[in-house]
């Protein structure tokens, strides 16, 4: 009797690119990577080695999606986005129902990108958390614009101050419409009083854009100053901030 060649079970698992041809197992040539993947090492490079100041708005926007979408090109997304919304800040600023209106984006890049926002603003509130605001006036501008500038309605904040002009809580008061967001000025005194705090600032957005004060703006300011001076506390400013600037109103003159 002529011996059989042993055969290979069909359930044994084989080695990546492998292949059973006659009975044996023979190497593959490895598959080619995706023409993409030579560009993102090249982004990854450039960011670890130069830093992120070499990178291009639809750049960094690669890398942020290329976590979430591993196998395509996210190139051509990027660019798309940033022409949607504008810049890289509007992108990781925009409701997430606009982003789903866009071909190519599902959840995964929407958390991602919502996880972006959200380390950004903690960076920049942390920033300016128990400093002297006066000594950090930049950095509080730019935590403003973080969390304001983007919102499609008005959001009035109140910044509550102790003694040496540190920023001690931050909360949202009001949110409102497209062109207004009521102020309880009762509301304000209660919660610096709640606080303790020795100092205010009052700060909402402008979703149209502009930053500049209306009457309503100047006429509240006012009326919180006053009340906030029957109790002892000091009303620094009222800014107001819009898509490319912020207005000041003591800066402006307009706070008596």
């Amino acid at each position: 009797m002529s011996q059989r060649e042993p055969t290979i079970p069909a359930s044994l698992p084989l080695e990546n690119d492998a292949e059973i041809r006659d009975g044996e197992e023979r190497r593959l040539p490895p598959s080619p990577k995706p023409h993409y993947h030579g560009h993102r090492d090249r982004l990854r490079q450039k960011l670890l080695g130069v830093g992120p100041s070499a990178l291009a708005d639809y750049e960094v926007l690669e890398l942020v999606l290329m976590q979430a979408i591993p196998r395509r090109d996210v190139k051509p997304l990027a660019k798309q986005l940033i022409a949607r919304f504008g810049s890289f800040a509007g992108v990781i600023a925009a409701d997430p129902t606009a982003l789903k209106q866009l071909d190519g984006i599902g959840e995964s890049a929407i958390s991602m990108i919502k996880i972006v926002q959200a380390a950004a603003q903690l960076m920049l509130r942390q920033e300016v958390l128990n400093r002297p605001i006066l000594g950090s006036w930049r950095q509080l501008l730019d935590y403003c614009h973080s969390v304001m500038s983007q919102e499609k309605v008005e959001q009035f904040r109140l910044l509550f101050l102790d003694g040496r002009n540190r920023l001690i809580a931050d909360e949202i008061q009001n949110i409102g419409t497209v062109n207004h967001a009521p102020v309880y000025v009762r509301e304000v005194v209660t919660r610096a009083l709640e606080y303790g705090a020795l100092a205010v600032i009052l700060v909402h957005n402008h979703p149209t854009g502009d930053p500049s004060p209306s009457r309503d703006d100047i006429a509240v300011t006012r009326e919180v100053r006053k009340a906030l001076e029957v109790v002892g506390i000091k009303l620094h400013d009222h800014l107001i901030i819009g898509k490319e600037g912020h207005a000041s109103l003591r800066s402006l003159g307009l706070m008596n």
